[in-house]
């Protein structure tokens, strides 16, 4: 059962890309299990692009060529994760803090706007503060949505150009 409302309940295509991006990627990270997971990427046409979380795209890397590297990398995060002292249930407050609200599909592609910004609370009295946004990159294989490949870990909100 997810701990967010599926803002798509009568969008097929949305509702299928935020259930891979929100209640399934949020129960796989605090579970450290990719295997829940990993059928949600296209693994031969995979690349992730970390912003840093600067704005200006000079400062965005390619942290992630192969769906290996961003497994590996997401997989420390998670493990991480697990060791932290949270004085809440970390699951709950990831789901808090999460937003995916816009989800722009054109044919067998899709761009998801995935943001993070909130707090959980930490055992000894701090806060793990998330804040930053990521852009998925979806298409549709065989009838379901897949991930291609994301940009993210970028400033959020993302500061407005005069």
């Amino acid at each position: 059962m997810s701990l967010s409302t599926n803002p798509f309940p009568n969008d097929p295509d949305r509702s299928a890309i935020w259930t891979m991006l929100v209640p399934r990627d949020i129960a796989a990270y605090v579970n450290a299990d990719w295997s829940m997971v990993e059928g949600d990427f296209v693994a031969d046409d995979f690349m992730g692009i970390n912003g840093n979380l600067v704005d200006n795209p000079d400062g965005w890397t390619i942290s992630f060529p192969t769906l290996a590297d961003y497994r590996d990398e997401w997989l420390r995060q998670a493990r991480e994760g697990q060791k932290t002292e949270y004085a809440e249930d970390a699951e709950a407050g990831i789901h808090r803090a999460t937003s995916l609200t816009e989800i722009e599909i054109t044919g067998e592609r899709a761009v998801a706007h995935k943001k993070f910004d909130g707090e959980i609370k930490l055992r000894d009295g701090g806060v793990d503060r998330l804040n930053w946004q990521t852009l998925y990159f979806c298409r549709k294989v065989e009838g379901q949505w897949k991930l291609t490949g994301f940009v993210g870990y970028l400033p959020y909100p993302m500061p407005r150009q005069s």
